[in-house]
């Protein structure tokens, strides 16, 4: 596995530790089937709280597993436009689904965290900032688009001259054991944005699941240190074959495309665009494609009291730019309409972004156009402005240091 950063995510995270190549000795590696058990059993034994993919109210979702039967065994997801639906897949395989509703984000940025307390006593008041430890996740099911994912919120809250410290700490305590896509969803472009459906770097561990068991890369020294304590077999060059087969099979079911090709220049020059009224039209303000996306970090600060008034929290709540509220400034908000607050949400995550943090905000995983309640698809709004650029083009320079230290 090479270390160096791709072009469209050129920010490297702190952790896993500096990876490898795919295993220490250039093997590859086999874990058998039932020995996954055994994988969950030492996380947990090394103080891990395990969290991977499970079913729950119809959807697989990321929730904490004791073990590999908690795991959505021979089930897998139908998804399109706006429509999300489970069904047997007439095998058991372990990690046979795409991506559901959750993200990893939700681990390492919390919906809700609590910033600072006061505390009122006899004397006034007492201010204090949490500094608890914060639980030690190793998180099963990582897919590569996920992983992009995770490294873009790297460079947004550890990449500035300011660090979050809530995320800074989850992060560095986390270990990632990522499993390569063997199918893709209609709603998958992560070969757009150049982020899978391979996983290439940024785990501790990658699986790519076989009928009998796993291939096995390692990707850091953490990695190496859980491997070491497994019952690892060189991979036959059959099984090795079977691997590579599974894996250009997602690569081969992907049917979404996005061009992003100028895409700043594009969306930044067609701010006037009719087909932002088009989608304004169809779309709902509900917030669904911002709190499903793994990238998006909008947030509010509000003041929390108890009922007797002594003991205040100031949370921090994942917010969404959806939200007319969101925007108030000076006694009204700024954008007030659904199409501006569309247009914002899509100019950012495609365009600014670039300016802001080098490079997209979005890895193609698809959640936003699944969960989409009318089925809008960001691919399909770019390529409607593509197809037919405004006569009356609204170009607009890269965004400056005082606008990005506001966005």
């Amino acid at each position: 596995m090479s270390s160096k950063p791709s072009s469209e995510f050129p920010f490297s995270p702190p952790a896993p530790d500096s990876p490898a190549n795919h295993n220490p000795d250039g093997t590859s590696l086999f874990l058998p089937r039932d020995d996954l058990n055994t994988l969950i059993g030492k996380l947990t034994a090394d103080g891990y709280q395990v969290v991977g993919p499970r079913l729950e109210q119809e959807a697989i979702i990321y929730g904490e597993i004791s073990g590999a039967d908690d795991l959505p065994i021979g089930w897998t997801d139908l998804q399109e436009a706006g429509k999300y639906r489970l069904q047997p897949r007439g095998d058991q395989a372990f990690f046979g689904y795409t991506v559901g509703p959750h993200s990893w984000k939700k681990f390492l940025f919390p919906p809700v965290a609590v910033v600072a307390t006061a505390e009122r006593d006899g004397t006034g008041w007492k201010l204090d900032t949490p500094d608890a430890e914060p639980p030690k996740y190793a998180f099963l099911g990582v897919r590569a688009c996920e992983l992009a994912a995770i490294k873009v919120q790297d460079r947004v809250f550890l990449g500035g001259p300011y660090t979050d410290p809530i995320y800074q700490k989850r992060r560095n305590a986390a270990f990632i054991i990522a499993v390569n896509c063997t199918q893709a969803a209609s709603t998958c472009f992560c070969t757009s944005m150049n982020t899978g459906p391979r996983c290439t770097a940024g785990f501790d561990l990658a699986l790519t699941e076989i009928s009998d068991g796993f291939l096995l890369e390692i990707g850091s020294a953490a990695g190496n240190a859980v491997a070491s304590g497994l019952s690892l077999q060189p991979a036959s060059d059959e099984q090795s074959g079977r691997g590579e087969s599974a894996r250009q099979q997602a690569v081969s079911q992907i049917s979404k495309h996005m061009d992003t090709t100028d895409i700043r220049d594009l969306l930044m020059g067609n701010l006037q665009h009719p087909r932002w009224d088009d989608v304004a039209n169809r779309c709902l303000s509900c917030t669904n494609c911002t709190m499903v996306c793994p990238t998006c970090f909008c947030s509010s600060v509000k003041d929390v009291s108890d009922l007797t008034g002594d003991h205040i929290d100031r949370e921090r709540r994942w917010d969404s730019c959806f939200n007319m509220d969101f925007s108030y400034m000076n006694g009204a908000p700024v954008r007030n309409s659904i199409h501006s607050r569309y247009r914002q949400w899509m100019t950012h995550k495609l365009a600014s972004w670039h300016d802001q943090f080098g490079s997209s905000g979005c890895v193609g995983c698809g959640r936003c156009i699944t969960w989409c309640p009318t089925g809008i698809d960001l691919t399909e709004e770019v390529a409607a402005i593509r197809s037919s650029p405004s006569s009356g083009r609204s170009e607009r320079p890269p965004i400056s240091d005082a606008e990005v230290s506001a966005t």
